[in-house]
């Protein structure tokens, strides 16, 4: 681990002591853990805290842990990525949703503005609600899409399509015309790929 690295890691404990749940490095990248109720109390202090002032989040994405092997712990979690451009260094925060069934997280567009574009991405794609968010609409998918396509348990196909209809000059919904086909994973062969031949 780097000496900037251990250093940020050395200042989170110092600054946060319990209030962090766990604090790891992977990749070069620290990831501190925080639980739900401590989510935007650490964030804010993340952001106003001289030693470490995260001026800028960078992004918010949420994650499906559903089918991660071994896995046993919350179902979803939400990680922002930070940066302080003063100590150039980098921070991943991450806390997981009390509730599987209904995931609800405070919103950070009170702390960066930056946050507002991302969670509602985050809502569309896994579902995650970020309370407090004044404008948490749907961002990619369609206003009557149902479920959110990031979740591990969406279906790979659904039974309705739509297109545009020239005539009726509207968006027209309709079943699938596209038939089920099974997908076979490619195989390759590593005993002889990347051998130049003998001549």
């Amino acid at each position: 681990m780097s000496a900037k690295l251990n250093k940020l890691c050395e200042t989170l404990k110092a600054v946060f002591g319990e209030r962090i749940a766990e604090i790891s490095v992977g990749h070069g990248e620290v990831t501190a853990v925080v639980d739900a109720s401590e989510y935007l109390a650490v964030a804010r202090e993340l952001r106003d805290h001289a030693d470490l002032h995260f001026e800028q989040l960078l992004d918010i994405s949420g994650v499906d842990y559903s089918t991660y092997s071994g896995w046993t712990g919350k179902r979803y979690a939400v990680a922002c990525h930070l940066i302080s451009l003063v100590h150039n260094v980098r921070l991943r925060l991450k806390t997981f949703v009390v509730d599987d069934a209904f995931p609800v997280v405070p919103s950070l567009t009170g702390i960066w503005s930056s946050a507002n574009w991302h969670e509602r991405e985050a809502f569309d794609m896994f579902g995650v609600l970020f309370e407090g968010h004044d404008d948490l609409r749907r961002i990619l998918t369609d206003y009557g899409f149902v479920g959110h396509p990031f979740r591990k348990d969406f279906p790979i196909s659904g039974y309705v399509e739509m297109r545009y209809d020239p005539a009726q000059r509207r968006v027209v919904y309709q079943p699938v015309t596209i038939e089920p086909r099974e997908v076979t994973p490619r195989i390759v062969r590593e005993n002889s790929y990347g051998d130049v031949g003998n001549g």
